[in-house]
């Protein structure tokens, strides 16, 4: 066992992790917090506006 075949299982390992990565990112359970994720800036707008509703109505009163 030489230097390459270290290399080789080396290589190998790293693709595996990558897999695996890539199946927990993209699999079913994952789905909710990405779509939350996904959304986040959007959801930034939403507080705004609300503030702003919030701010109106307590200069009314």
């Amino acid at each position: 066992m030489d230097i390459n075949d270290l290399r080789g299982i080396h290589t190998v390992l790293v693709l595996l992790v990558f897999l695996g990565i890539v199946w927990w990112a993209y699999s079913a359970h994952r789905k909710k917090a990405n779509d939350e994720a996904a959304h986040l800036p959007f959801d930034d707008d939403e507080i705004d506006r609300r503030t702003l509703e919030k701010e109106k109505t307590e200069k009314k009163q």
